[in-house]
């Protein structure tokens, strides 16, 4: 479907239901992919919506019989055409999205909030930590700054270390940084993996999500996905490349009750079948995911500090 066909069909729209009604059938039509916020056509549809219209998300049903104006509509149509024939993720067309309750600034330079690493940080990493306890907190591969700054919201005695590898991303990770205001709680370093972070810091807890997706899976990814940017998603050996840079490395930062968490998504499987002594602890999620596992700094000597 061509966008002159969308704005032809959009004049004959009228109300907002009308066009909440049409977005949800072209998205079922052209069967989008869901995941970066929402898990299916009707939610997706009306937070582009809703948002465009500077409504909120739980508007009065009776705003869904209001007539748009021809200015409206004209924006309306072009954010649905973008989600639904080029296949761009709600969160990059409203550059916002949502991530432990707190709201960010996100572009195509960053991934988008969507970790089940959320759910841990609103549970302060209980059980496994003792929240009283922590002082210090690194984020590797922050991307957006959405883990570092849920994580200065949850420990706010605490400081944080952000790390990532592009100049870029961090530029986005500072505009989240000034929005949440945690200039002082939270330090951005611009680092690949371990290499700036100040030798002889000790963190209670590290936490990343760092890029895990291999080659053969990112050439099956769908199109929604193939938005965001490669440098967060693609990782060399079977998806494994940063993930073993953090395992190598972890226990020289980590204090002596400390703790790491790391999300793998899909490469799980090729992750415990390459380092099968390690006693790998698989969370599970009351909202859903996984992928994410949790080694103690006591097991991370025992298994890399050889």
């Amino acid at each position: 479907m061509s966008y002159s066909l969308f704005k032809k069909e959009a004049q004959e729209l009228t109300t907002i239901l009308d066009f909440w009604r049409y977005g949800v059938s072209r998205a079922n039509e052209h069967e989008l992919v869901y995941g970066h916020g929402t898990d299916n056509a009707e939610e997706d549809i009306w937070s582009l919506i809703a948002a465009t219209l500077s409504l909120p998300f739980s508007v009065n049903p009776l705003f869904l019989q209001a007539t748009l104006t021809q200015q409206e509509k004209t924006k309306l149509m072009d954010k649905l055409v973008a989600r639904i024939i080029q296949r761009i993720p709600v969160p990059y067309l409203l550059k916002e999205a949502n991530f432990c309750g707190l709201s960010f600034f996100v572009d195509e330079r960053v991934l988008i909030p969507r970790s089940p690493i959320a759910e841990l940080i609103q549970q302060q990493f209980s059980p496994w930590i003792d929240a009283d306890n922590v002082t210090r907190i690194l984020d590797l591969c922050t991307g957006s700054g959405c883990i570092a700054i849920a994580c200065c919201e949850a420990f706010p005695e605490a400081m944080v270390d952000a790390v990532d590898v592009s100049v870029q991303v961090l530029e986005v990770a500072a505009i989240n940084q000034k929005r949440h205001h945690v200039q002082e709680e939270l330090h951005l370093i611009h680092s690949d993996c371990w290499e700036q972070v100040p030798a002889g810091s000790r963190y209670d807890i590290i936490v990343s999500n760092p890029p895990y997706v291999g080659d053969a899976e990112m050439s099956i990814l769908p199109a929604e996905y193939q938005h965001e940017p490669d440098l967060a998603l693609r990782a060399s050996h079977n998806g494994l490349a940063v993930v073993e840079k953090i395992l190598l490395n972890a226990h020289h930062y980590l204090s002596e009750q400390g703790i790491l968490v790391v999300e793998v998504g899909n490469s799980q499987e090729a992750l415990i079948e390459a380092y099968p002594e390690v006693p790998f602890v698989w969370l599970e999620f009351a909202e859903g995911g996984d992928g994410v596992f949790l080694l103690t700094a006591e097991q991370l000597q025992v298994c890399f500090n050889a």
